[in-house]
């Protein structure tokens, strides 16, 4: 599918990017907390199809060492079209130079990002505050 990806967060519809979020289950994303989140992200890549935005994501990184990327969302009915393949490369080409990005999929899309040269990580740990992710993510 033809779609557009930018990154900047200029005239972005921060209710359409709600909308996203909640399409694929995540409630607790609101329009204050996805407008902080983006702006304080330091890479970001916003996925348009005919001027809608159909899919996101973002990044945090020092610039030097390591970065994480977080939040790739595409909306139901424009998945399986390559639009997320879309958005992590672009993401990755925003972070050509970085040694080292992490990435912690959902629960389901590991093999996407496999696909894409993500692989498992021997030492990785995470502290998470809400039961439901420690019981989804946390062995």
């Amino acid at each position: 599918m033809e779609v557009s990806i930018l990154n900047d967060l200029e005239n972005v519809d921060w209710l359409r990017m709600k909308e996203i979020y909640h399409s694929v289950g995540w409630k607790k994303h609101n329009e204050e907390k996805i407008k902080k989140i983006f702006n304080l992200s330091n890479v970001i890549a916003i996925a348009y199809h005919k001027d809608r935005i159909v899919g996101f994501g973002r990044g945090i990184s020092d610039g030097i060492f390591n970065a994480a990327i977080y939040d790739v969302v595409i909306e139901n009915q424009y998945q399986n079209k390559g639009i997320g393949k879309q958005i992590i490369s672009n993401l990755l080409d925003q972070l050509e130079d970085i040694s080292c990005v992490h990435l912690v999929a959902t629960t389901g899309n590991e093999e996407f990002y496999r696909k894409l040269g993500f692989k498992n990580m021997k030492t990785a740990m995470a502290r998470y505050l809400d039961p439901n992710l420690i019981k989804e993510y946390l062995n």
